[in-house]
């Protein structure tokens, strides 16, 4: 059997971390079982789904590197979920609804008042043929509710979970069908499951339940529930609820504001909330090799943009130069640059910063009681071409011509050379910059 799963966004907004996570998950699994990766854009919202993000949505998964082996959309698939919904009228297990939502809340509160589950009462059973004729003549439209078989149970194996038994009593009869003839999701995406040949269905954990209704659905249209993998939902680093309309927590504004690399987010994401310590991994390779269900944990996860940056300066100082030549749009930009000032960035465009630290003007540093101390210090400059070598030597005749050292020695010829406390090391960097640029800035042309 091969493994087909899928990722099914739907393209009312932008990708975010928690989609993003389930898409990995799915690829992970896929590429370890040798399997097929499906894209399905839950798109039968038609006034809230745009064209512009789902072009975003298949961006950002290429950006990441998680590509579909195939892709559907579905609002081109209504045909066969009329044909669904026909079929599950004629076998009695759709039925029509003509409650409004007050009448809805009203039964709720009353159920609630006497203790009882707000679940749906089935008084729509009882409809006759002349009361929906009297409700249609009133200019009435109908919402359609699947019925379930209840009592009943619906158990199934989770690879995350575990054992699943669900009692069907305590849920509503769904609705699938909306009074404008709109579809919701449980439909739509069973009877694509089932076309599509779906054989792991892997989510949120607050699919659950929606798990157990699919289940019967599936049977009810002659067919057979997929394998389940729910995992638990990402919170904040406080612990609060992370919400999926967070922002900052989309792919975009991860990639375009905050400079994250694609392996600093799916090296995290991949092992957040697993037995496995995160890392950063510069492919997918040692993620799927890694991969297994039973190493995730059922608790919830927490997620820390914080350590995301932090794992993303790591991936920075791993990766070569022949992986950011293009990237990088300053004339000149060189290997010899890049391994002097990688081990300091957190972002890419850090590079912007220390470019001209090395080769243009900056600000010198220079505090009153340092003027003397950087005279005597450009005395003895190095003679001759800089070298790695070059830093250590002429410190060492600093320290000896004024009597300086530690902290009081190293500061002020950093901070006049290159105008910040800290940086890249002055021993590859003095001769990055050159004698002469070193000279100026220490004082030797004002």
């Amino acid at each position: 059997m091969t493994v087909r799963v899928r990722f099914a966004p739907s393209p009312t907004g932008f990708l975010h971390v928690g989609n993003i996570r389930a898409a990995l998950i799915n690829v992970l699994l896929k590429k370890q079982e040798g399997g097929e990766f499906i894209l399905r854009l839950d798109d039968t919202d038609l006034v809230r789904s745009t064209k512009e993000y789902a072009d975003a949505i298949q961006d950002d998964l290429a950006w990441l590197g998680l590509n579909p082996d195939e892709v559907y959309r579905q609002s081109e698939r209504f045909d066969k979920y009329n044909a669904a919904a026909e079929k599950l009228k004629a076998d009695g297990r759709l039925y029509p609804c003509f409650e409004t939502p007050d009448e809805l809340k009203f039964k709720a509160s009353m159920q609630l008042k006497r203790g009882k589950p707000p679940v749906y009462d089935r008084s729509s059973l009882k409809l006759t043929a002349d009361d929906i004729a009297k409700f249609e003549a009133e200019g009435k439209t109908p919402h359609w509710r699947f019925k379930l078989n209840v009592p009943s149970r619906v158990e199934f194996n989770d690879f995350i979970r575990g054992s699943v038994s669900l009692d069907m009593a305590s849920v509503s009869d769904p609705v699938l069908i909306r009074g404008d003839g709109s579809y919701l999701y449980s439909l739509p995406s069973v009877v694509d499951d089932l076309d599509m040949g779906i054989t792991h269905v892997v989510r949120g954990e607050d699919h659950v339940t929606n798990s157990g209704v699919q289940v019967q659905i599936f049977e009810a249209l002659g067919g057979s529930a997929p394998k389940f993998a729910h995992f638990s939902l990402f919170t904040s680093a406080k612990g609060d609820g992370l919400s999926k309309r967070e922002g900052s927590l989309s792919v975009r504004s991860l990639r375009d504001d905050e400079g994250i690399e694609p392996m600093a987010l799916l090296s995290l994401l991949a092992r957040l909330g697993s037995s496995d310590a995160v890392k950063p991994e510069m492919t997918l390779e040692p993620l799927v090799e890694d991969f297994s269900f039973y190493k995730f944990s059922r608790s919830s996860v927490k997620f820390d943009v914080e350590e995301l940056k932090h794992l993303n300066a790591k991936i920075l100082h791993m990766t070569e130069f022949d992986a950011v030549k293009d990237r990088v749009s300053l004339d000149g930009f060189s290997e010899d640059f890049w391994q002097v000032v990688r081990p300091n960035l957190e972002k890419l465009d850090d590079v912007n910063f220390w470019w001209p630290v090395a080769y243009g003007d900056i600000d010198p540093v220079v505090a009153a009681e340092d003027k003397e101390f950087l005279a005597e210090a450009l005395a003895v400059f190095p003679e001759g071409e800089l070298t790695d070598e070059s830093w250590s030597a002429w410190t060492s005749a600093v320290k000896e011509k004024t009597g300086r050292k530690g902290k009081q020695l190293f500061l002020p010829l950093r901070l006049a050379l290159t105008g910040q406390s800290r940086g890249p090391e002055m021993k590859v960097m003095l001769p990055l910059m050159g004698a002469n640029r070193a000279k100026t800035r220490l004082g030797g042309n004002s």
